[in-house]
């Protein structure tokens, strides 16, 4: 709650408290009103009744009691500490009704107050609700092997070098490694993929997965306190604390207001009882107070932020904050990053040729024997390629050029052209460089048998996502520090015409800077290699950041998962959400400026106006609430433009 608002002061509700709020009926404020209103109806009732008039006059007084109970206090000890708030506007016009003898409408005006307060804390509570459901995903137990013997024990406990063992159909209870066995893992509730993910040893998996059909032995690698379940709730709690420039314009409205408000009164309550009847020209000044009241304006922002975070969490899209979901909704350009970003950065074999008297798995498995004894980046390529490659003997590596080594007795050389004479396969090489590929020739006993083509081929999702973003109004760009023909023919797969090749990470954040003259950017990349990129957008996405600590911290916002599907639906979303907010913020002041000269004139009474402001802010929550909504991405078509791979090749 902003100072402007002036309602309650006391510390945020802890997660027993938010999820007690989440029935309406629980909350203190709609209680307190439900009792008051109970009791200003049968202060009516008594009074159109003819009994005593004491007894109509109780009801009425212990209605404004009951329903005043909720803010008076606490905007009296803020009152104290000199901070004026819509809190003191109403402790105000509601005493001041009373001295004129309006009563009844002082109970009325503390009632519907009490109940707008009550449905902004259970709107609140409501929206957080799915990102502190996160934590439930967690099982309260484990199952951890001591001396190979399985022992269950509270998940709590589970310490780093705990081996936890994951049976079919059960949530991992904590971030760790994969030590032994083999399954798929349903990441869904965390990154929002629909689609398990195939582990195996020496594999990360994450607490609140749920495994598939296999056993897994995973090593414990942090506790359930700070696991990435854990680290999400509590960083985008610590950043809903940050205000996004709809929330600053909202305060840096409400707060002159306020006592301005109060000043407009004062000289209409003065000013009129020189000229007429003063208690006309005071009840006036007090309908003033109430409907020039910007609890509307000061509550719409921040229940249309923490809907929009609480939403965007649970399809695995991390917001930090109502300044990132700002600034994201006001994103008009997307720079891309090739590795890792546009594509999966894991190099396939897409083509092989063969020389005449060779077929390609020869040519396969020269080259797979050379590099199961290298640790360059393309040998997981190539021997991802051959089933059970046979090591060569005497393998050295030669700096810049390839490897040499003998296999069955004969001298197989592997490196790039030039090192190695192409020969008849000159023109099938200089196709693959430039399709952008890397392009790799083997020989044997001195005469090339084939070239083999390797690359990191784009996302499947990748031409969907470039195309939605340009039909959705964003221009498009991709910065890679690899080489012009590799990037410019990615670029054409997915779609984008704006290349911009081997730049170095200074290049990336000065052309940034220069995009962002022209429209708000966004720059999507890594977290680490794209830092200064990053740190120079407007907005600073990180792909792929679940469990990555330095993503997590660093970038405004992350994509948890690896769909890239998921950064046209968090900019829709975001845009979306801001829309939601100028809307609010449009309406609020719009209704003060409508009924401060009605009431100021006298066409509207103090009923009218308390019932037409507090519905306002009823609208207002209802409006802001509608940003928690978001559809979950559908399944994943591959497309014939990524991920293509020859015969004879396996992924």
């Amino acid at each position: 709650m902003t100072d402007a608002c002036g309602c309650g002061d006391g510390p945020e509700p802890d997660e027993d408290d938010a999820e007690a709020t989440i029935t309406w009926w629980r909350v203190r404020e709609i209680q307190a009103a439900a009792v008051g209103s109970l009791l200003l109806v049968a202060g009516f009732v008594a009074d159109r009744a003819g009994a005593p008039g004491v007894a109509s006059t109780g009801c009425t007084t212990a209605a404004l009691l009951v329903g005043a109970s909720t803010f008076v206090p606490a905007s009296v000890a803020r009152l104290v500490r000199g901070r004026i708030g819509v809190g003191t506007l109403m402790t105000i016009a509601a005493v001041g009704a009373t001295i004129l003898g309006q009563v009844a409408e002082a109970a009325m005006l503390a009632l519907l107050f009490s109940v707008s307060e009550g449905l902004e804390e259970y709107s609140v509570a409501r929206t957080r609700r799915g990102l502190r459901a996160l934590l439930s995903l967690v099982p309260a137990e484990a199952v951890v092997l001591r001396g190979g013997v399985p022992v269950a024990l509270p998940a709590a406990d589970l310490a780093a070098g705990d081996w936890m063992l994951v049976r079919p159909g059960e949530r991992v209870a904590t971030d760790g490694v994969v030590r032994a066995g083999r399954s798929a893992v349903d990441n869904a509730a965390l990154t929002g993929e629909s689609v398990p993910v195939e582990v195996s040893s020496g594999d990360a998996v994450y607490a609140g997965a749920i495994n598939g059909s296999g056993v897994l032995e995973v090593e414990v690698a942090s506790t359930t306190e700070d696991n990435s379940l854990a680290r999400i709730v509590r960083i985008v709690e610590q950043e809903q604390a940050r205000k996004g420039a709809g929330q600053r314009l909202a305060d840096r409205v409400a707060r002159p207001l306020v006592p301005g408000i109060m000043v407009l009164a004062v000289l209409i309550g003065v000013t009129g009882s020189l000229f007429g009847d003063p208690r006309t020209w005071v009840e006036r000044a007090l309908v003033v107070l109430v409907a020039a009241s910007p609890c509307a304006l000061a509550i719409a922002v921040p229940v249309t932020v923490v809907a929009a975070i609480g939403a965007a969490s649970r399809i695995g899209v991390l917001i930090k904050g109502g300044a990132a979901l700002e600034a994201l909704g006001r994103v008009r350009a997307v720079a891309l990053d090739k590795t890792g970003t546009l594509t999966r950065n894991v190099p396939v074999v897409v083509e092989v040729a063969a020389v005449r008297g060779h077929d390609r798995a020869e040519v396969l498995r020269a080259a797979a024997a050379l590099e199961a004894r290298s640790e360059h980046p393309l040998s997981r390529a190539i021997l991802a390629a051959v089933p059970q490659p046979v090591a060569a003997s005497e393998v050295e590596a030669v700096s810049g050029a390839g490897l040499v080594g003998r296999v069955a007795g004969r001298p197989v050389r592997l490196g790039r052209p030039g090192w190695l004479p192409a020969g008849e396969l000159s023109d099938r090489v200089a196709t693959m460089q430039a399709a952008g590929a890397t392009a790799v020739l083997v020989e044997v006993s001195g005469q090339v048998i084939g070239a083999i083509a390797v690359r990191d081929e784009l996302r499947a999702e990748a031409p969907e996502v470039v195309a939605r973003l340009k039909s959705d109004g964003y221009t498009v760009a991709m910065l890679t520090g690899d080489n012009g023909c590799t990037a410019r023919a990615l670029a054409q797969a997915a779609g984008i015409e704006q290349v911009h090749a081997d730049l170095r990470p200074a290049d990336k954040a000065a052309l940034v800077s220069r995009m962002r003259q022209d429209r708000s950017t966004a720059m999507v990349g890594d977290g680490v290699n794209d830092a200064p990129a990053l740190a120079t957008a407007d907005v600073g996405i990180a792909m792929g950041a679940m469990g990555t600590d330095v993503a997590i911290e660093t970038a405004d916002v992350a994509l948890m998962g690896q769909d890239l599907r998921h950064l046209p639906q968090a900019l829709g979303h975001a845009r979306r959400s801001r829309s939601i907010m100028l809307q609010n913020i449009g309406l609020s002041l719009g209704l003060i400026a409508v009924l401060i000269p009605l009431a100021a004139f006298g066409v509207l009474g103090l009923a009218v106006v308390v019932a037409i402001h507090e519905l306002a802010e009823v609208l207002v929550i209802g409006n802001g609430v509608r940003a928690g909504r978001v559809e979950p991405l559908p399944s994943l078509h591959p497309s014939p433009l990524a991920g293509r791979v020859v015969a004879g090749a396996r992924p």
